[in-house]
């Protein structure tokens, strides 16, 4: 996670998994040529061969692979979180009233290893509950800066709101 924008009326946290995209990239290409290869070498089978291994590395990217995009704008008052993959997008808006903080959650890897996400927390109204930025955890200190300066803004855009800007 990425902040990516932060002036006093606009927040823009971004989630855009590079790595894990070029790699399903490499691995569906790698299965494609090598399926592409077999057939030339004279046995057809290689098509599915170049067809299985590519369906599930493009399978893989199309679950994956998601672009995570969330907008605070103070001067309308909402914040945003758009989703995006390989298929469409959606958007989800609450007031940013609404919104108490931002919390990170944790998991623990198979290995043992800390992963995390972040969650914004909502405490009152139709939407009470903890609603994950990301749906996947990952390491990394990306979620640890993204949560501190979500927390800073809301407090900065509080206390601007109580002093009547």
């Amino acid at each position: 996670m990425k902040v990516t924008t932060n002036t006093p009326d606009l927040l823009i946290v971004d989630d855009k998994p590079l790595f894990l995209g070029i790699m399903l990239i490499f691995f569906i290409l790698v299965f494609a040529g090598a399926g592409v290869m077999i057939v030339m070498s004279g046995e057809p089978l290689g098509i599915l061969f170049g067809l299985f291994g590519g369906g599930l590395g493009l399978a893989a990217f199309a679950v994956f692979v998601r672009r995570v995009q969330v907008v605070f704008h103070r001067p309308e008052g909402y914040v945003e979180v758009r989703r995006r993959n390989l298929f469409g997008g959606n958007r989800v808006r609450h007031g940013l009233e609404e919104i108490a903080r931002a919390e990170l959650e944790e998991s623990r890897s198979d290995d043992g290893g800390p992963l995390w996400r972040v969650a914004l927390v909502i405490e009152e109204g139709p939407s009470v509950g903890r609603h994950p930025v990301t749906f996947a955890y990952s390491n990394g200190s990306g979620h640890q800066r993204a949560a501190e300066a979500i927390n800073h803004w809301l407090d900065a855009a509080r206390g601007q709101v109580r002093r009547g800007a």
